[in-house]
């Protein structure tokens, strides 16, 4: 009897999660589905929940590139939902079927915070986590993504092959690769893996390497073990002129709910000092607007909005001409970002056509100095002038982001930021008088983290302390100022992603522990043997090798030197000059040449 009742409860509960399925699939608009007989079966993972993971343009592009290739089908994989048991099984959304069924689990990684959930996904399906445990009845576990190519050696341990670079520069040869070597046929690892790494530029097979470290912790050498490249280069394509990236599947279980996705660019030629986008996708690429406007029509077939997505979407050539013809038809057009020296007439007309209620600006930082420090090339005027744009425009309520704990920082910097705020507060009144209503302004603080292949990944971080007397600061400031709403994030998560982003291989072993105890990083850090901060709040010297050198993004380290020595005397730098291949300062496109 004991046995029917589980067996009953179990099935019932199976039927409550098949259907929670089909109503996500139901409200799907561009779901891909493949016969599966006779391909390789792809797992793609996007390791947080399924709201967050479809808001992802980059997971959803390399969904649709997958199933494009004739020998694959691919589904797709989330973290299970908070309501799920902590020992649930991981099944695909297309078909429900067990993680560990498929032939390949590609992870997508934008994040590094993402990395613990990597082994929770990796753990719940019954794989063995550690590369080295894994045999050929597990299925090849694979990454990629952004925070892969920045820096993959914290999760290296649980990798099989990393694939570092853009998905439309390597996936099809990866694939062909693999089953020219004997993928299909069951041939051990190590020998199609060695195929790939040999052939497939961007392929980083993590066991073919060796970290060697002097007695100080800090890296000396990281030698291959097998004939393979000593430095791997992160594939990209450089012309984007015809080829749209776009929304595979639109949904309304997404931050953009029901919104079409349009990427316009890929980098920024700002060059922000804190930025990895600024400098590993150098030089800036942008589509030709009759590309983007194809792309529109192509759009309003799905939804009526649009969104458009950039590193800095109001850089794009063409882009008053495109917002011009976006007027013209009932759609609603909403950006991911926009520069304050960037907003006029034009824009404002989408923002109202679209009706907006909130609008963004980063100013980063408070004072001309610090925004001289990180080359953000915005004036407080331009700020200022912006808002009151905004809100001369009916856009009642703003959005502010700023970083505390950035190089040379000082507390007059961090008042600066109250400051700035007061006055953008001033703009506010003396419009809305006229306009009768108040709007509210929002003030997102969020903590400096060092990142790899920047100017600024030999600085250290802010101790945990110092940047929650540095929040406590500015929200005092403003406690009294009505219609003015602070949000910080939490310095000691800040600290863990610094640890992820800026770690080696032996950072994995503290993922290993953190994962044991259920995500308690304070008991994690206080257990493990390793010294946290010597990742985190540890000054670089101007020759150490860092874990993620082996790769190479056109960008030369002596220039990044540059740029932090410039940041150190308050130097700003002009933009990316240009796209042409003529240029020499960076190094990227004298390789490319």
């Amino acid at each position: 009897m004991f046995w029917c009742i589980i067996i009953i409860f179990v099935y019932f509960v199976a039927k409550k999660t098949e259907k929670s399925r089909k109503q996500i699939l139901d409200a799907e608009i561009g779901t891909i589905r493949k016969k599966r007989s006779g391909r390789i079966r792809v797992a793609l993972v996007y390791p947080n929940r399924y709201h967050v993971g479809m808001s992802n343009l980059g997971f959803q592009t390399t969904y649709r590139l997958l199933n494009q290739i004739d020998a694959v089908t691919c589904e797709r994989v989330f973290l299970p939902e908070d309501g799920k048991t902590p020992h649930a099984g991981i099944e695909s959304t297309e078909s429900g079927s067990p993680l560990q069924r498929f032939d390949i689990v590609a992870f997508s990684v934008s994040f590094e915070n993402d990395y613990p959930n990597l082994l929770t996904v990796i753990d719940r399906a019954g794989i063995p986590l550690q590369s080295q445990h894994r045999d050929h009845t597990h299925p090849l576990v694979i990454a990629g993504g952004v925070a892969c190519f920045i820096n993959p050696e914290p999760i290296a341990p649980f990798i099989d092959c990393f694939l570092l670079g853009e998905a439309e520069a390597m996936l099809e040869g990866f694939f062909k690769c693999l089953l020219e070597n004997g993928f299909a046929s069951g041939r051990e690892k190590k020998s199609y893996l060695r195929a790939c790494a040999q052939e497939v530029p961007g392929t980083y097979v993590p066991a073919f390497y060796r970290s060697v470290y002097h007695r100080d912790g800090t890296l000396s050498t990281f030698d291959p073990l097998i004939d393979v490249t000593d430095r791997i280069k992160r594939t990209r394509i450089d012309d984007l002129s015809s080829l749209s990236t776009c929304s595979t599947i639109v949904t309304p279980d997404t931050t953009f709910e029901r919104t079409y996705l349009i990427e316009v660019s890929r980098g920024c030629p700002h060059g922000c000092r804190f930025c990895s986008a600024g400098f590993v996708y150098r030089p800036p690429r942008f589509r030709p607007t009759a590309l983007l406007q194809d792309c529109i029509q192509q759009g309003v077939t799905v939804t009526d909005k649009i969104g458009l997505v950039g590193a800095a979407v109001s850089d794009l050539p063409g882009i008053k001409e495109l917002c011009s013809r976006a007027l013209k038809g009932d759609i609603q057009l909403s950006f991911s970002s926009l520069r304050a020296d960037a907003l006029d007439d034009s824009l404002m007309s989408v923002l109202r056509r679209s009706d907006v209620k909130t609008a963004t600006i980063a100013p980063d930082a408070g004072s001309e100095r610090m925004r001289r420090v990180i080359n953000k090339g915005i004036t407080e005027e331009q700020i200022l002038t912006a808002a009151e744009l905004l809100v001369a425009n009916g856009i009642p309520n703003l959005k502010l982001y700023f970083m505390v704990g950035l190089p040379t920082e000082t507390m007059d910097d961090v008042e600066a930021i109250v400051k700035l705020c007061k006055k953008i507060k001033h703009v506010f009144l003396r419009l809305s008088r006229s306009m009768k209503r108040i709007g509210e302004i929002t003030l997102s603080l969020n903590s400096f983290v060092p990142k790899p292949t920047t100017p600024f990944q030999w600085a250290a971080m802010d101790d945990v302390a110092t940047l929650k007397k540095k929040i406590k600061k500015i929200k005092a400031g403003l406690k009294k100022v009505p219609n003015v709403r602070v949000h910080a994030d939490v310095p000691r998560w800040a600290y863990v992603q610094a640890l992820l982003s800026r770690g080696d291989r032996k950072v994995g072993d503290i993922l290993l522990t953190a994962h044991q105890y259920h995500g308690n990083w304070p008991q994690t850090l206080k257990e493990t043997p390793l010294n946290s901060d010597f990742y985190v709040q540890r000054h670089r010297s101007m020759d150490e090798i860092f874990p993620w050198d082996f790769i190479d993004h056109g960008v030369n380290k002596s220039f990044l030197a540059r740029e932090y020595k410039r940041a150190l005397k308050e130097k700003a730098s002009p933009p990316c000059p240009t796209t042409d291949g003529t240029c020499d300062i960076c190094g990227v496109c004298a390789k490319r040449q």
